[in-house]
């Protein structure tokens, strides 16, 4: 079975590929969209690709997302807020309904290579409350693609992550095998990991509760 894996390089999209890789032949694909960190993010993909010697991959951009903005992720002019794992607001780091854009490329490439599933990484519980992280804004795009595709066209969009906190994907990323030395998280810094943004902050966290020692390097563990 051929799927499609969105994989930004980060440590879900790390796990969710070692998943796939055990059930379907993989085409992987990388959407960058202006973001501060897309070069560094982009190496992490092409290196978790290789490691998976997947030949069928596509790097492409949405950079208009960037023009659009109300993203500290996007807009160099909006701070990338320091992690407060504690609060229920949803962060400046929230690009506004990008994963619809994803999942659209993800779903016209899978329909011409004739994929049955695509795979994504999101997380519902331990992700910095993004609404186009839960499981039912999936359910919804499952319809969308029913509707919006050829009649013979069968694609499932698969979240095998979305219950699962950090520390149960970093011990998951362990057991299989997934390469998460390769993976990038960070979203200030290119060089070294920041570890004090919400996205670093939570992957500490998460290998902290699971009782393993991240293997990326950070210039601060908070």
């Amino acid at each position: 079975m051929l799927a499609v894996i969105l994989a930004s390089g980060g440590m879900d999209s790390c796990v969710t590929t070692a998943i796939a890789a055990r059930e379907c032949e993989l085409a992987m694909l990388h959407v960058s969209y202006g973001q501060r960190t897309e070069k560094r993010e982009e190496k992490a993909f092409n290196e978790i690709a290789d490691f998976y010697q997947v030949t069928r991959r596509m790097v492409t951009s949405i950079a208009h997302l960037s023009l659009i903005g109300g993203s500290s992720l996007t807009d160099p002019k909006i701070e990338v807020s320091p992690a407060n794992l504690e609060s229920k607001d949803i962060p400046t780091s929230y690009v506004p309904f990008r994963n619809a854009h994803l999942l659209s490329i993800a779903t016209s490439w899978g329909e011409v290579l004739g994929a049955r599933r695509i795979y994504i990484g999101a997380v519902a519980e331990d992700s910095s409350g993004y609404p186009d992280c839960r499981p039912e804004y999936y359910d919804a795009f499952n319809r969308l693609i029913e509707v919006g595709t050829r009649p013979e066209t069968r694609i499932e969009i698969i979240t095998p992550v979305i219950k699962l906190r950090k520390s149960e994907i970093a011990r998951l990323g362990v057991e299989i095998g997934a390469p998460l030395h390769l993976s990038w998280s960070c979203y200030r810094n290119e060089e070294v990991a920041c570890g004090a943004c919400d996205s670093c902050a939570l992957r500490l966290r998460g290998f902290r509760e699971a009782g393993l020692r991240d293997p990326i390097p950070y210039q601060i563990e908070i």
